[in-house]
């Protein structure tokens, strides 16, 4: 414990004085939570203030800290990176005199100018060791480098999150059914699941089927529960999920899940409900993203996303005029990750692109000493998108079992400036299903001139891709159904007679 009381003192000074943080304390202070869980089985009343869990922190303190993240982080990027060096050199940008009051002076980095130079973006003083692609479902995949002491540093940190907020623990198995290719989140989710003591499984983005039969059947693995207990995936792959599960009429006592984690993407009310229906586990989510980890949101019981303080600085801003954005109206997150947690490819005031609404009111609930938006809403694409975003479209169509999951639809604008919702289904003509989603629509108030129904998906608008797309071979077959018990001979023939009588 003494080594582990070293290890917290220093990362706490690394993080108070903007130093290099040793990768090392981290992953002490992880596996010294692992060891407590162990010998405990809950955690204490302390893990609260362990790296990443939201303690609260005195307002004056926490302003002073951000002012002194935001210099140091600014002061990296232009000493050690060729696209800051140049934005602050044109404008006169003295880094050293920037807090959270003059931030505003520093330019909005925009995501194509990460897509377009990414290693304008890396350190000079940083050692790159892994490339890290977004999926690219929103355009061209984003390039993000990241340092061995930066994987180091999240995997530590990913342990305290899956001991400490999935309550992960040495008897469960843990299945990941993201894509192969995005290389940080399975990183992330593997070494944390078996650092806690879990066992962990790669599915990929497979034919759903496949994956809903390995969830089913049994392990038998010493101590481990029976069958999967935790599932990573994706929101439009649960969708698909989800679409197989009720085709089949799979159930909850087909499987043993006692948690569905998504991210990525929108994750809708109707589609967590279904979800949870059939798999028999609660759906819960939250917000990462590769430019921006460790920095992240926590949805609380509100139904607010509360932005962490600690590894980064957020701001909710108008996506056109680049001002805060006010009470109650939609922005998008615009995020600086901190150093001394990002040293490789550093990012001031990137544009991440995601849409939120700002809360009309303070929040009143046990996350309220953290900034705090709505749940992402959708992906900024132009005034339409803010008006009518992903989340309020899929909570629309993704109530309707008429609509075959994952949902394929587009949205397009009119000479007038009205908008039309054009939507695959299964079967036309599909009047009551129309009438249903125009009722639903005007009682949700969603901008929509009309709602156009399709059975050839050829004939719809080009509809943006979802991850659920990214679907990977196998030379996995699903097992053949067992053959119903035959009955002895003597039963068969007795049987017989009957019938003849």
């Amino acid at each position: 414990m003494f080594g582990t009381a070293l290890s917290q003192l220093r990362y706490s000074t690394a993080v108070l004085l903007g130093r290099r943080i040793r990768p090392r304390d981290l992953d002490r202070i992880a596996r010294d939570l692992v060891a407590t869980l162990a010998e405990f089985g809950e955690p204490g009343e302390d893990s609260a203030l362990l790296p990443g869990q939201a303690a609260q922190v005195d307002p004056q303190v926490r302003a002073t800290m951000t002012g002194r993240s935001l210099r140091a982080t600014a002061r990296a990027a232009v000493r050690h990176t060729p696209y800051y060096a140049r934005v602050f050199a044109e404008l006169g940008l003295d880094p050293g005199t920037l807090d959270a009051g003059s931030w505003s002076r520093v330019p909005v980095t925009a995501k194509k100018a990460l897509r377009d130079r990414p290693a304008d973006f890396v350190s000079a003083a940083a050692r790159p060791a892994l490339m890290a692609l977004t999926t690219g479902t929103s355009g061209t995949p984003t390039t993000v480098w990241y340092a061995r002491d930066e994987l180091e540093t999240t995997v530590a940190l990913s342990t305290i999150s899956a001991a400490l907020g999935l309550g992960l623990r040495p008897r469960h198995t843990m299945a990941y059914a993201g894509c192969s290719r995005a290389t940080l989140p399975l990183l992330n989710a593997e070494e944390s699941a078996t650092r806690v003591g879990a066992a962990f499984v790669q599915f990929g983005t497979v034919e759903p089927a496949i994956v809903l039969a390995r969830l089913a059947a049994p392990l038998g693995l010493p101590g481990k529960e029976p069958r999967i207990t935790h599932l990573t995936t994706s929101a439009s792959y649960l969708s698909a999920l989800v679409q197989e599960a009720e085709r089949t009429g799979r159930g909850p006592a087909d499987f043993g899940l006692e948690s569905v984690g998504v991210g990525g993407e929108v994750l809708s009310d109707p589609l967590r409900a279904r979800a949870e229906a059939v798999l028999g586990a609660p759906v819960a989510t939250s917000y990462l993203m590769t430019e921006t980890l460790p920095s992240g949101g926590t949805p609380c019981a509100a139904g607010h996303l509360h932005h962490t303080t600690e590894f980064g600085h957020l701001e909710v801003l108008d996506p056109l005029t680049w001002e805060p954005t006010a009470p109650g109206a939609v922005g998008t997150i615009v995020h600086t990750p901190y150093v001394p947690y990002r040293t490789c490819t550093l990012l001031l005031r990137y544009a991440t692109g995601d849409l939120v609404r700002v809360p009309a009111a303070p929040p009143d609930c046990e996350l309220a000493h953290l900034p705090a938006t709505s749940a992402v809403l959708g992906r900024w694409s132009g005034p339409l998108s803010a008006a009518l975003p992903t989340r309020a479209l899929l909570d629309l169509i993704e109530a309707e079992p008429e609509v075959p999951l994952p949902a394929r639809y587009a949205v397009t604008e009119r000479p007038d400036g009205t908008a039309l919702l054009h939507l695959l289904v299964r079967t036309l003509p599909a009047r009551a299903l129309l009438a249903r989603l125009e009722e639903r629509a005007d009682a949700a108030r969603l901008p929509l001139a009309g709602i156009k129904l399709y059975d050839d998906r050829a004939a719809l608008p080009p509809a943006a891709p979802v991850r659920a797309d990214l679907r990977e071979r196998t030379f996995e077959t699903l097992p053949e159904p067992p053959e119903p018990p035959q009955p002895a001979a003597s039963a068969t023939a007795e049987t017989a007679r009957a019938a003849t009588a």
